[in-house]
């Protein structure tokens, strides 16, 4: 793993031994994030004080953009704050090999795993750091916000999906999600899947799992093809988990989809379960590629 690594960092109030402990490490994988990065960086930036001491760890991986001088461009605002940030670049491009570089550097006490293309609510982390301040394992997240898409199509969509299950039953985790001492040491290093938020999320079973009322903000795919495109590799991911880890399955506790529900979601929704439905039958009427597939 450390032999993806370019000598390329950059460590902002670069701790001393003695203070070389952090409340959380936040770790960023980002392949290509020039346009979305800074938001995300800034959104930790403007964290209140109840997040205690961070890290922020970009993680650029195979970036063939500004990804690395974006994020290095904060390197003054997280000293301002005492913080340390630190950017490193993978040559290979791998988000959960992005997730296990960054594990191997972090020395906060919680681990916060945060995608490039999202925002969080000033008191995040603080609510974060509060939820997983106990010695039995925990992991946490926010309260999972899709930001208001630009197509109508993608916008009918959110209005169906928002509603399932899987979203309303909490702790979703979609693009962020942390856990503590106790809880990191369920797994090891990260598998090469697809649903990294799903692998971690079903280590940990109902009762294990928190969602804290701050937001956090997850874009959604723009346009028909885009969300078949991401629907198709979310379905094949999903049920690669599911083969691979099948001891996993019974932590779930996600309400069933069943005719009735799908009867009320149309009923309530029908633009928006038009466009999920259709969405749905073009993600299975092609096989999924076997590669990363993004919605932008």
């Amino acid at each position: 793993m450390n032999g993806d690594l370019l000598d390329r960092s950059v460590s902002a109030a670069r701790p001393s031994p003695v203070a070389a402990t952090f409340d959380t490490s936040i770790i960023i994988p980002a392949h290509n994030e020039e346009e979305w990065l800074p938001a995300c960086i800034a959104s930790i930036l403007a964290q209140d004080e109840s997040a205690g001491r961070l890290e922020i760890l970009v993680m650029a991986n195979a970036c063939t953009d500004g990804t690395v001088r974006a994020a290095e461009s904060f390197a003054r605002r997280a000293e301002a704050r005492g913080w340390r940030l630190v950017v490193r670049h993978l040559v290979r491009g791998s988000k959960t090999g992005a997730f296990n570089a960054g594990d191997d550097i972090a020395q906060g006490r919680n681990r916060v795993y945060l995608d490039a293309d999202v925002t969080c609510d000033p008191d995040l982390l603080g609510q974060i750091r509060v939820a997983l301040d106990t010695e039995v394992p925990r992991y946490a997240t926010g309260t999972f916000a899709i930001v208001p898409p630009e197509s109508w199509v993608s916008r009918r969509f959110a209005d169906a999906w928002s509603r399932l299950p899987f979203i309303k039953g909490g702790a979703v985790g979609a693009g962020f999600f942390a856990v503590n001492p106790a809880g990191r040491a369920r797994w090891q290093a990260f598998p090469d899947v697809f649903c990294d938020d799903s692998f971690v999320r079903l280590h940990f079973g109902p009762e294990e799992r928190v969602e804290v009322p701050a937001r956090y903000h997850w874009p959604i795919a723009e346009g028909f093809t885009n969300l078949v495109r991401v629907r198709r590799r979310q379905d094949a991911a999903i049920a690669d988990l599911r083969r691979r880890r099948p001891d996993l399955v019974a932590n779930e506790a996600m309400e069933p989809v069943t005719p009735g529900y799908l009867l009320r979601l149309a009923w309530s929704v029908p633009a928006g379960f038009v466009v999920f439905a259709l969405v749905k039958l073009g993600a299975r009427l092609r096989p999924p590629t076997g590669t990363w597939t993004r919605g932008r």
